[in-house]
């Protein structure tokens, strides 16, 4: 009897199976593959799936929603390394039927975020799609001497996050609706919507982080911090423990839980595609860092929860101080989404 493969595993047989060849420094494990191409430069490399039905739904992420985000997801990876984002190559599949207005529309919101991150799309390619619109999108960058790996948290370090959390799966909680919930005011609605449809991937945060010293691993909120801190753990061979009451959580992401009877603090652990920066420092440096990120980019660093001695995976306390359980975040083969 065959057994279900979930996305870990398909990721570890890919692992396993993948050989590191000449010129490879990290391969498979990390947000971006680095490589050594000579000379001693090195090369991030990284590239992201967005398919209609299970990334976006197209009755409300407009084609220029698609193109913008198609590219931020990758950007947000880059970022992860503090990288500086340089080339990309887009593949697009669409069904028949659609419009040169709608092409037109995906390719003025990719290259909107494009222009503003000095990236040049430098190829790709083209298909029809049996059903729906299927978006790749590899993107090629330059890696810095401080290139940060999520393989690299120390015990007693700090864990952190850039920004808030949870306000990406508020917004596709107020788009499945259709319907505004009552009693949100529209600045706020804008805002979950917005962070949802077209995230703004941290590249300068990533990049400001990795030059600064004292950060120790980071990775992108791509999938949610249960998830996306589980990677750090493994990979470091550490355990985390973090509290919840610490989560920097938006008043507009509270008052639309409020509205839709939604949990803010699940949005925030488990719901993905914040595309924030999730940040591991030695303890000594964080009070640094807050206050330099803020004042070289305007963005947040917060302080959740610290690295333990012990493998034990990652752990949680409510305000008492208590462990309780939170549910993983979005794993494909497991999890729907959108």
């Amino acid at each position: 009897m065959s057994t279900r493969a979930t996305e870990r595993q398909l990721i570890e047989i890919i692992r396993r199976a993948g050989a590191r060849g000449t010129g490879v420094r990290i391969g498979i494990g990390d947000d971006c593959a680095v490589l050594e191409p000579g000379a001693g430069r090195l090369v991030l490399a990284t590239t992201d799936l967005l398919i209609e039905d299970v990334h976006f739904r197209r009755r409300y992420a407009t084609a220029a929603d698609v193109g913008w985000k198609s590219l931020a997801v990758n950007l947000s990876d880059i970022a992860s390394m503090g990288g500086r984002p340089r080339w990309a190559l887009v593949a697009l599949a669409c069904p028949e039927g659609v419009t040169v207005e709608e092409a037109e529309a995906f390719w003025a919101g990719l290259l909107e975020l494009a222009r503003a991150h000095d990236v040049a799309v430098v190829g790709g390619d083209t298909s029809t799609s049996p059903r729906g619109w299927i978006v790749n999108v590899t993107l090629l960058g330059e890696a810095v001497p401080a290139s940060v790996l999520r393989s690299t948290a120390k015990p007693g370090d700090v864990v952190a996050v850039t920004g808030t959390l949870g306000r990406a799966a508020a917004g596709l909680a107020v788009l499945e609706r259709g319907a505004a919930p009552p009693g949100v005011a529209p600045a706020a609605l804008d805002e979950v919507k917005a962070a949802h449809l077209r995230p703004r991937p941290r590249v300068r945060e990533g990049q400001w982080l990795a030059a600064a010293g004292g950060v120790t691993a980071m990775i992108d909120l791509s999938d949610g911090l249960a998830t996306d801190l589980g990677h750090i753990a493994e990979e470091s061979r550490v355990g985390t423990r973090i509290e919840l009451a610490r989560l920097p959580l938006g008043a507009a992401v509270r008052a639309v839980a409020a509205a839709v009877g939604g949990d803010p603090l699940a949005w925030a652990t488990g719901g993905g595609e914040d595309y924030e920066l999730l940040v591991t420092c030695h303890p000594d440096a964080f009070a640094r860092l807050v206050d330099g990120l803020a004042a070289a980019t305007g963005t947040l660093l917060t302080g959740i929860g610290e690295v333990a001695a012990s493998a034990a995976g990652v752990r949680y306390t409510d305000a008492a101080g208590r462990e309780v359980a939170v549910a993983p975040g979005f794993e494909h083969f497991v999890t729907g989404r959108p």
